[in-house]
């Protein structure tokens, strides 16, 4: 079954911000020597430099945002690789193996989560029992706690995330079953893709999902992995629109980000 929404069918709107943080072995050559050419190759990688600075000594720390399609491994090898490379000859072992890369939004983590909690109130029904029955489609699950980082034998990652998606043609669907049937198909996807949600806000003409995901998938492919499989759970219909919004959430905002470069 081929599916209905890709990469080319489908236009997203993002704001996917990160911070990593490299750790190096032995000393780099001043940034002005490899930041201009560094930041043209990474944009060939769908990642942009915005900010880079050296902190403590060895560690060095990038400001990056990033396109949909480019997975958190991704983004680490772009930047490390290409890095090491442009300073092979002054630093040929430049860099440790561990590493951080962390989720950043414009605003902090429990910022957004007390903006989804509050979606069904910022749109409310005239009737109230309709209202009322919307309640049950409010999800949430304090026992998931998105600050914890995920690691791997290299480094350790912070991914989490805010996705909306829109029913085409801003259809409002206020009928149990259905909205029944999107929610058991987002917590399935969820626990099938070890998705781990915080919370799940389901209106009558969107929805949003804030989780946190496995570094191995680009927001591309979960974007595109929920918009499929719900429409397989609502007989192959088009539900949603032929785009989404995703975008990064963290521990820090940023402000805070941009606070700190601004006082190195």
């Amino acid at each position: 079954m081929e599916p209905i929404y890709t990469s080319a069918t489908v236009t997203p709107a993002y704001q996917l911000r990160w911070s990593l943080s490299l750790f190096a072995g032995q000393p780099l050559p001043a940034s002005d020597l490899w930041l201009s050419e560094l930041r043209q190759k990474v944009e060939e990688d769908g990642v942009r430099i915005l900010e880079a600075q050296s902190r403590h000594g060895n560690t060095w720390q990038f400001f990056l945002s990033t396109r949909p399609e480019v997975a958190p491994p991704s983004i680490v090898k772009s930047v490390k690789g290409r890095l090491q490379h442009l300073v092979r000859e002054t630093a040929p072992k430049a860099f440790r193996r561990n590493f951080l890369l962390a989720a950043i939004g414009n605003a902090k983590r429990e910022v957004v989560e007390s903006y989804v909690a509050s979606q069904l109130d910022h749109h409310r029904m005239a009737d109230d029992r309709v209202q009322s029955a919307l309640q049950r489609f409010q999800l949430a699950f304090p026992e998931v706690d998105l600050s914890q980082r995920q690691t791997t034998a290299h480094g350790a990652y912070l991914y989490n995330m805010h996705l909306v998606l829109v029913h085409a043609g801003r259809w409002n669907e206020v009928r149990e079953e259905a909205l029944a049937g999107t929610r058991d198909m987002v917590l399935r996807i969820a626990h099938a893709k070890g998705h781990r949600i915080s919370r799940l806000a389901l209106l009558p003409d969107h929805l949003h999902l804030l989780a946190g995901f496995p570094a191995t998938s680009s927001p591309e492919e979960i974007a595109l992995g929920y918009l499929n499989n719900l429409a397989y759970a609502h007989g192959m219909r088009r539900i949603f629109s032929f785009s989404y919004y995703v975008g990064t959430v963290g521990e820090f905002d940023t402000g805070v980000i941009q606070a700190a470069l601004d006082r190195s």
